[in-house]
C-alpha cells in the first residue's frame, strides 16, 4: 500500500492536529512499511536517576503508531489507541536521545497494529519494545476525517 502523506506533509499535518509532538519528536525517515522517530529528550523525560521515563517513551512508541497508521491513510486525526504492550528491556541513556522504529503489523478497515522498537541514540541494543493496537473511525463518519 502506497503512503497517503510523505515525510513533509505528515510532519506538517501532526503539527496541525497534534501542536505538543512539534518539540518532543522528530521524524527520521518514512517508508511504505515503517517510520523512524526520535524523542528529542530533555530534562522534562527524565526520571530519577537521569535515565529516560517509561510514559517518556510510552509516548515515542504511541506517536509512532499514530504517525504510521496516518502515513498510510491520510488525514484520519481521530483514529485512537486501543491498546499498548511494552517490555522494557534495558535502561535507556538520559543523554541521549530515543531512536524508535515502528512498522505496521495489520492495517484494516477499522484497526492496525504496530510494532515499535527503541533505542538509546547511538547504540544497537533496544531498550524497550512495545505492541499496539489503534482504532479506526469508519470511512465516511464524522469522525473519520479531520481537516
Amino acid at each position: 500500500m502506497a503512503l497517503a502523506l510523505n515525510k513533509e506533509e505528515l510532519s506538517q499535518y501532526l503539527a496541525e492536529v497534534f501542536p505538543q509532538v512539534r518539540e518532543d519528536f522528530a521524524i527520521d525517515a518514512l517508508t511504505e512499511d515503517s517510520v523512524t522517530m526520535r524523542l528529542l529528550t530533555a530534562e522534562r523525560h527524565l526520571r530519577p536517576g537521569g535515565t529516560v521515563s517509561g510514559p517518556s517513551m510510552f509516548a515515542l512508541a504511541d506517536v509512532c503508531v499514530y504517525a504510521m497508521v496516518l502515513a498510510r491513510l491520510g488525514r484520519q486525526a481521530l483514529a485512537v489507541t486501543t491498546n499498548c504492550s511494552m517490555d522494557f528491556m534495558r535502561k535507556p541513556e538520559g543523554g541521549a536521545q530515543m531512536i524508535a522504529e515502528c512498522r505496521l503489523l495489520k492495517l484494516g478497515r477499522t484497526l492496525a497494529v504496530g510494532d515499535v522498537l527503541m533505542f538509546s541514540d547511538g547504540s544497537d541494543k533496544p531498550v524497550a519494545r512495545a505492541t499496539l493496537t489503534y482504532s479506526i473511525p469508519p470511512a465516511g463518519s464524522a469522525a473519520a476525517s479531520f481537516s
